[in-house]
């Protein structure tokens, strides 16, 4: 390095020592950089609290605040007061102690992927977990992960050693944090349950602080809790996850219909059956108003083992003529979207809002809903796919993921891309909760990654039988009620 360069860097770290964050001033509600408390007279600095030491760094800038105040649905814009970008998971145990003596809320935040402000904190502090990205494949039957990783990169270093996660979401670019305090749900559900049903232990920091390494046989009531519990009473900092042998090949089989009935009478066969490793299902607009159906289920292989397609097909009334058989290796399967992704987002599709509709729905009473759904939907209005699958609701219990109580359950999905007009995309999301509203009234429960507007009463109701014990257990684990405020469960006194 030549002396030019020496004295930029010199002047770099001068100018980044004077403007790093040292301490907040409580009464302002505002940070205070070290410039400003090297200037200041020793009295006005004793009404300041210092920052604690951390590994990583506490960001002010407008181009990180505006991305912790924003997500894929760019409908809630929910400014923080800091962003912090941990170097440990100590940063965010001492962030999380700050918090608390601040009176300050706070979120996780990992691909910015829920639709309505979910892990935003406003005038809080939000952590980007995408600094907490480890991945370590300790075994054969288990990976050890930051909250940060990305699906795809868990698969593709799983995959070195042969194995795989048990469920993948279709999108495999979200957070293993993210998708592991909602649920996580994919065409394997139907097999092995959700994402949280394939968790073998968590190290979380609960919102007093505390660091609990948690398990089905240790803290339990704290680890169901966490999976599917919306960030409210921990923030997961590490997780071990579920592997199983990885196949090599995937074959994939496109059933198309006209008929909602016969399409939900051969998706229940295809759970009933267990035949297939995977299973979804898609609504399809036509033009002229239409709508078609397709199942879409796949068999995992790996040579010189092949699959049966005569005994996998056998029962099944699609269109004549109409099946589609493709054959994938089983990664490119995984990892299919990535294209689609791609050019989205290089034609500005991912900026546009995304008020998604995302409903759990009861068997007994899913036909006729989808039936009135379909005949009044308007194709322009969506803009994205539709999803419809089912899967065993017995496969994805024992976390804090609410279900209707029906043996089998379908996962109803529609994944709006709309112009960006404010009042249009309100339009939309009032009708998402008209729609939410008559799955209710069937039994049905909210996959809490769309966008539709939720009270805390909602939530009580949501949660059912199981809200008594979150209310116990955010009592004991998050008494001043700091974490992941854009969840609206436990509103905070004004």
């Amino acid at each position: 390095m030549g002396l030019r360069g020496a004295l930029g860097r010199r002047r770099w770290l001068q100018l980044a020592a004077a403007t790093a964050v040292v301490a907040f001033d409580p009464l302002r509600r505002r940070w205070v950089a070290a410039a400003e408390a090297r200037e200041a007279n020793g009295s006005a600095e004793a009404c300041w609290h210092r920052v604690p030491r951390l590994d990583g760094e506490l960001v002010l800038d407008e181009a990180a605040l505006s991305e912790a105040g924003d997500d894929f649905g760019h409908i809630v814009h929910a400014i923080p007061r800091a962003v912090l970008r941990p170097g440990s998971e100590r940063d965010v145990q001492r962030m999380i102690g700050f918090a608390n003596r601040e009176g300050l809320t706070l979120s996780m935040r990992g691909q910015g992927h829920s639709t309505h402000g979910q892990s935003q904190a406003e005038a809080g502090i939000v952590i980007d977990s995408r600094t907490l990205a480890s991945i370590e494949v300790v075994s054969a039957e288990a990976a050890v992960v930051g909250p940060g990783a990305r699906w795809v990169d868990v698969l593709a270093a799983a995959l070195e050693q042969g194995l795989t996660p048990p469920v993948l979401t279709d999108f495999i670019e979200l957070s293993v944090g993210g998708t592991l305090s909602g649920g996580g749900i994919g065409g394997a559900t139907q097999q092995h349950g959700l994402q949280v049903n394939n968790v073998l232990e968590l190290e979380v920091i609960t919102g007093q602080g505390a660091r609990v390494t948690c398990s089905p046989r240790r803290h339990a009531a704290l680890f169901r809790a966490v999976l599917g519990g919306l960030g409210q009473l921990g923030v997961i900092v590490r997780a071990t996850l579920a592997l199983v042998p990885a196949p090599a090949q995937v074959r994939v089989y496109q059933l198309f219909y006209t008929s909602l009935p016969t399409f939900l009478a051969d998706q229940r066969l295809a759970v009933a059956s267990g035949r297939f490793d995977y299973l979804e299902g898609q609504a399809l607009p036509q033009p002229g108003g239409s709508i078609q159906f397709m199942l879409e289920a796949a068999a995992y292989y790996t040579p010189p083992e092949t699959p049966d397609d005569a005994s996998l097909l056998a029962g099944f009334t699609p269109l004549a003529g109409s099946t589609v058989i493709e054959e994938h290796g089983y990664f490119d399967w995984a990892n299919r979207l990535a294209p689609l992704i791609a050019e989205l987002r290089a034609t500005g599709a991912f900026d546009l809002p995304h008020p998604w509709f995302d409903v759990f729905l009861p068997d007994g009473g899913a036909d006729a809903y989808l039936a009135d759904v379909f005949a009044n939907l308007v194709p322009e209005d969506v803009g994205g796919p539709i999803l419809l699958y089912p899967f065993r609701r017995v496969a994805a219990l024992g976390t804090l993921v609410a279900l209707p109580r029906t043996e089998l359950v379908f996962l109803f999905d529609l994944l709006r891309f709309a112009a960006p007009d404010p009042a249009g995309v309100a339009r939309l999301v009032a009708e998402n909760r008209t729609l939410f509203e008559g799955a209710r009234a069937l039994g049905g429960k909210r996959y809490p990654i769309g966008s539709i507007p939720f009270s805390a009463a909602d939530w009580a109701e949501h949660f059912g039988d199981s809200f008594p014990a979150l209310a116990a257990l955010k009592a004991r684990h998050d008494p001043n009620n700091v974490l992941t405020p854009g969840q609206g469960i436990f509103p905070r006194a004004p």
